[in-house]
């Protein structure tokens, strides 16, 4: 049940705070004074697009709050348990647009995307729109009207989940047996390259080893004419470095008691003589080992220009000449498997399209059934909604041999009969303005009955009629609030004196001469002065305040 709304800033409401109870509770005021506002707050917190006309000019951003108790919604408990968002009992939802547009978003203090809080919305709130009764004409709106009111998702899922593998299969199914002459020519290619490639045989690390083995040969004179000399340098020279150090050493050696530090000079001296033998060692086992081999450079630089020749045709790196010929493998694999892979996917879509038609047939049948429950339920509003000849006609009609769809099978039409000698015909070419506007309430009002949702709101749902109909329709409306809480908006004294709680919405300037809302709940002698300027406008009379006290106390 929604319990406050808190707005900050949005359109011409600068501030503003809700609470709301159970029951029925209308909304009233003269038009323009910010009701539909106050719709569009409460839908940007269920999930609708933000937008930066939202945003006064003198504001830096708009902040609307909502507060559900969800202690009797059980859907809207169990979502937000699966989103671990849970609050025991509580569902806060906040939504604030900055003046550049932007939204942010949380529930119960985690922040969430607007998908979020659309799919949480639609446990929450059944919103029914002023010119819902014209969209019953499209024939998608018809469709969508009966399959929630026979309340069959799990049907629905089905089909469209069976729907979108058919969809896949024959995507892949063309794709294949489409372009047949254009395989048989891409396999001949790719046949091509694949001889070329396995008769290159290259081998994983190829590349880098030929590469340092090119290097190694190529410069192997160079490499061996510097450890030549830096041999000179080191050991085997007049001059060399061994033999330098040796004479340092020899002439600090005498002294070496007479100073820690001379000891330690010498001790280090020894030590590097130790490391210019070892390093000579190696560097001339090295020298020794060098490969000087012309007929080795040769080979391995003509195999070096046949992997970037090969790599440069196939325009890929040369390290990824061994990847490129697997996936040229796999290519080809798949290509020649074209025809195999054809017969799976006739034998796949046979078994699809039975499953999908059993479960279209099980969606038709639900569909008739809740034909049958919708339009009783809905014709017998109407004798009470001034329309006592009127009936409402829904055909459902199953064609098993049509191409599937996301819906199924079947073509839904609402057809109605204003009058018993009248053959029934499309809802917009045989009902009038004010006959569609009470057939789609009646429609609006048979499917609250079944809603899940623990609030539903009325926007002007009663637009197109008006007295004895109107007091029909505001006991409609607070019949349904025994088992729902209804929010309905209504410029009819009617409807207004059923409510069990009233808000009026008034329209004022500031100092600062900018427009703005305000909503004020009334007690039981403002309610009567509101229902009374309802029935006689501006000015009130003792007699419509009589008539307005009389509504009310017949409401009870």
């Amino acid at each position: 049940m929604l319990t406050h709304i808190g707005i900050l800033d949005f359109a011409i409401i600068e501030r503003l705070e809700i609470e709301l109870e159970s029951g029925l509770t209308v909304l009233t005021g003269e038009t323009g004074a910010g009701k539909s506002i106050l719709l569009d707050a409460l839908g940007l917190c269920l999930g609708d697009r933000a937008d930066k006309s939202m945003v006064p000019t003198d504001a830096e951003r708009s902040e609307v709050q909502v507060s559900f108790d969800v202690v009797d919604c059980p859907a809207a408990r169990a979502w937000l348990d699966e989103e671990a968002m849970a609050e025991d009992d509580q569902c806060l939802l906040r939504r604030v647009v900055q003046a550049n547009g932007r939204s942010q978003a949380w529930i119960n203090g985690r922040p969430v995307t607007r998908g979020q809080l659309s799919a949480i919305g639609q446990h929450l709130v059944g919103i029914h729109g002023q010119h819902a009764h014209q969209a019953l004409a499209r024939p998608e709106a018809q469709r969508q009207k009966l399959d929630a009111y026979a309340d069959h998702g799990s049907l629905l899922h089905q089909v469209a989940q069976l729907h979108a593998q058919w969809q896949d299969l024959m995507a892949e199914k063309a794709s294949l047996a489409g372009g047949a002459e254009d395989h048989t020519d891409r396999m001949t290619l790719l046949r091509y390259q694949l001889d070329e490639l396995d008769h290159a045989a290259v081998s994983a690390d190829e590349l880098t080893d030929l590469e340092r083995e090119q290097k190694r040969l190529a410069g192997a004179e160079a490499i061996l004419a510097a450890c030549q000399r830096s041999l000179e340098a080191v050991y085997d020279g007049d001059a060399a470095a061994q033999e330098l150090l040796v004479a340092a050493e020899r002439e600090i050696a005498p002294y070496s008691d007479t100073d820690p530090a001379i000891a330690d000079t010498l001790e280090m001296f020894a030590n590097a003589q130790v490391q210019i033998q070892e390093g000579c060692q190696s560097l001339r086992g090295f020298a020794d080992g060098l490969e000087m081999n012309p007929e080795r450079l040769a080979e391995v630089e003509s195999r070096l220009t046949t992997l970037h020749d090969l790599a440069r045709k196939h325009r890929v790196e040369p390290e990824a000449l061994m990847e490129h010929t697997e996936a040229l493998r796999s290519e080809l694999e798949r290509l020649e498997s074209a025809d195999t892979r054809l017969l799976e996917i006739d034998a796949e879509e046979a078994r699809l399209r039975s499953d999908f038609r059993e479960a279209a047939s099980a969606l038709s049948a639900s569909r008739i059934d809740a034909a049958t429950r919708l339009t009783d339920a809905v014709n017998g509003l109407l004798a009470e909604l001034g329309l006592p000849g009127a009936s409402l006609f829904i055909r459902v009609e199953h064609d098993s041999e049509s191409d599937p769809s996301a819906q199924g099978l079947d073509r839904i039409r609402f057809e109605v009969r204003t009058n018993p000698d009248q053959s029934p015909g499309p809802l917009a070419k045989i009902a009038s303005g004010g006959e569609l506007s009470r057939i789609g309430l009646a429609l609006e009002v048979a499917t609250a009955r079944t809603a899940e949702l623990p609030s539903l709101i009325f926007d002007e749902a009663d637009t197109g009629i008006g007295g004895a109909v109107a007091e029909v329709v505001g006991r409609k409306l607070r019949e349904l609030s025994g088992h729902h809480q209804v929010l309905c908006i209504t410029h009819l004294p009617q409807v207004a004196a059923q409510g069990h709680h009233q808000l009026q919405i008034e329209k004022s300037q500031n100092d600062a001469g900018r427009t703005l809302t305000r909503v004020e709940s009334l007690d039981e002698a403002e309610r009567a002065e509101e229902i009374a300027r309802m029935l006689g406008g501006v000015e009130i009379t003792e007699r419509t305040l009589s008539h307005a006290r009389e509504m009310l106390e017949r409401a009870g």
